[in-house]
């Protein structure tokens, strides 16, 4: 089932989604970056409740999927291009799992979209992004249902676009 072709792998129209939905999430994250110059304080004290070692592993689990999406697309036979294609809607759901008990600490502890203007980007980005992870693996199980090499090349480059979002997500909201 390996793959010769030259030129962007997949379909073009998944393309077009990819690039739309990078300029979305950049603006978001330049929004963000941009409110957090008008309170540099106040952001550093609301991004100190944040589990950044879970959104650390959270980050190596999606990579982890990345590659296991990879090596989908140059499988040699169907049943290990959906072997591949399972573990990383599975890693998937892992992230899911972990954004939830992410989430849920929040909540228990109070906070929500107002408690800060950090967490009302910090909310609509996650959850976002985690929207999109939805999307994500019911997309890898549908081009796993065919197999066929066009189609899981499409679905692993939208997984790979779900990928680089929270690689540029992490930093930005949790690190900096």
């Amino acid at each position: 089932m390996s793959v010769t072709r030259r030129g962007l792998p997949g379909e073009v129209m998944m393309w077009v989604l990819i690039f739309s939905e990078l300029a979305v999430f950049g603006a978001g994250l330049l929004a963000f970056m941009a409110m957090r110059l008008t309170d540099p304080a106040g952001f550093a004290a609301a991004q100190a409740h944040l589990m950044v070692g879970l959104a650390g592993v959270n980050t190596i689990i999606l990579v982890t999927s990345g590659y296991a999406a990879a090596r989908a697309v140059i499988a040699q036979t169907v049943t290990a291009t959906r072997l591949w294609l399972a573990l990383a809607s599975l890693l998937g759901v892992v992230f899911l799992i972990l954004k939830a008990v992410e989430y849920s600490s929040k909540s228990a502890a109070g906070i929500t979209f107002e408690t800060h203007s950090f967490f009302m980007f910090y909310y609509l980005l996650t959850g976002f992004h985690a929207a999109h992870v939805v999307a994500g693996i019911v997309i890898l199980a549908l081009v796993g249902w065919s197999a066929v090499p066009r189609v899981v090349q499409t679905g692993a480059a939208f997984w790979h676009m779900v990928d680089l979002v929270w690689v540029l997500l992490f930093p930005v909201v949790y690190l900096l």
